[in-house]
């Protein structure tokens, strides 16, 4: 079984204000490096054959306080790139953005990445891990992305993670925040 743990990271200053963050490399708050230690007595008790993160300073964060320094820090496992829209509070969107964003699938930001773009990235990476388990220090975005492959379309809270068995297509759980 490949099984993956996609883990959200911390929260930031930028997500207690409303804003999109994509590839904007912005820390975790006090807040989120509360919620990375607290999310790490959890994770402690598990065992993994690799971590990864994103590249992205708040994936790397997590992960070093949630469980261990990530073996690989991949572009790849970035959130989307909003492009023109990166750093805007979501009520600043033009409707026109905002219905699109939570639509999902068709979505591209003014100079960002596509959804298909995106989906090519993330699972390229899903699927080149092997047989074992794999903890994945990422992005909302990403978790969006993945539930929705399985069926279901659900925003998850910072430190939020979601356990599916890739190689089946199959959901094994969803923790909603550390």
């Amino acid at each position: 079984m490949g099984e993956v743990w996609l883990v959200r990271h911390g929260e930031t200053l930028w997500n207690a204000e409303g804003r999109l963050t994509g590839w904007s490399d912005v820390p975790l708050s006090p807040k989120g490096e509360d919620q990375a230690r607290r999310l790490g007595d959890w994770l402690r008790r598990e065992r993994f054959e690799g971590v990864l993160a994103s590249d992205l300073r708040r994936a790397v964060e997590t992960a070093r306080l949630a469980y261990a320094e990530p073996e690989l820090q991949l572009e790849a496992l970035r959130e989307i790139d909003f492009g023109e829209l990166d750093g805007l509070p979501w009520a600043a969107l033009p409707e026109v953005h905002r219905q699109a964003l939570l639509a999902f699938e068709g979505f591209q930001a003014p100079g960002g990445e596509s959804v298909e773009a995106f989906r090519r990235r993330v699972f390229g990476v899903l699927e080149g891990l092997g047989v074992g388990r794999y903890l994945v220090f990422t992005h909302g975005g990403v978790l969006r992305l993945v539930l929705r492959a399985l069926g279901r379309d659900t925003f998850l809270p910072p430190c939020a993670v979601v356990g599916v068995d890739w190689q089946q297509r199959r959901l094994l759980f969803v923790r909603e925040g550390g």
